[in-house]
């Protein structure tokens, strides 16, 4: 009998364990042995060695990416989490129509990013676009090189604020109430209770968000196709936009890998990074 139960748990995770190994640990293996190689998806594979990692660290496309990629991340992910915060904090009031609000601030982080980049695309349009409508001015938000990735990036922003404020919301309701009372009856204000108490207790919930935004936002692609396609004069080139222009557009594979590889090393060293900054100021024990 007790052999018969770790069998049957592996049955139950095999399922799970496949799609993962399938569709996570496999990709990630064949990108870095591609990487070593230089291939144009038709032909057969050619060893190349570290050419492609040369090549890439040479040129002035990855370190133009990466630039964007970074202005991007430090744009919309501080922003997330603040306006999160701020909202998490007037839907835990329970006001009135809060679970109305909680639901909208939600739906665009559910909806596919490919089709929100398309309705924020015509929203954009300097001529036919509902925002230059409404400001009653022309501009050219997606075609001006000091413009377009301050816009991706707000469409990032607006897509990802409701998704944090349900997790600071959640962490909210594990301070007890007692610790607010008590900096109350010490006179300390609303702002004083945010700064000193709420900001502190939610570092656990702020680390979790951190670490998945700056993921996110390294990876992300999808609005920015949408929206800019990488342009203009590579202003919005995300390294991601960078691995699909080498794959797809440009057939050198065997860069593209590269530059994920580089990409999967950069994320790996960011997160480690996080980690240790957060690990000495996180507290766990609200009792």
């Amino acid at each position: 009998m007790m052999r018969v139960k770790p069998l049957m748990a592996w049955m139950l995770v095999a399922p799970s364990l496949l799609g993962v190994t399938a569709f996570l640990l496999l990709p990630v293996v064949l990108a870095f042995v591609v990487s070593f190689a230089r291939w144009d998806l038709i032909g057969t594979p050619e060893f190349a060695g570290l050419q492609n990692y040369t090549e890439l660290l040479g040129s002035g496309a990855l370190a133009n990416s990466l630039l964007v990629t970074i202005v991007f991340t430090l744009i919309s992910v501080p922003v997330s989490l603040a306006l999160g915060l701020v909202l998490a904090t007037q839907l835990a009031r329970a006001l009135p129509g809060s679970a109305l609000v909680r639901v909208l601030v939600v739906v665009p982080w559910v909806c596919a990013p490919l089709a929100l980049g398309v309705v924020w695309k015509w929203i954009f349009q300097p001529s036919t676009g509902a925002l230059n409508a409404i400001i009653g001015h022309r501009v050219e938000w997606l075609t001006s090189p000091t413009l377009a990735l301050p816009a991706v990036a707000f469409v990032a922003i607006w897509q990802n604020v409701g998704y944090v404020s349900l997790f600071f919301q959640a962490g909210l309701t594990r301070i007890p109430d007692s610790i607010y009372e008590a900096a109350e009856l010490d006179g300390a204000g609303p702002a004083r209770r945010l700064w000193s108490i709420t900001v502190p207790l939610l570092r656990p919930t702020t680390f979790f968000l951190a670490v998945t935004q700056v993921v996110a936002s390294f990876q992300v692609f999808d609005t920015v196709y949408a929206l800019t396609g990488g342009g203009p004069e590579h202003r919005t080139e995300v390294i991601a936009s960078l691995i699909y222009n080498e794959a797809f557009t440009s057939f050198r594979v065997g860069r593209a890998s590269a530059a994920a590889v580089i990409l999967f090393v950069l994320l790996v060293v960011i997160t480690v990074v996080q980690q240790r900054y957060f690990s000495r100021r996180i507290t766990y024990d609200l009792s």
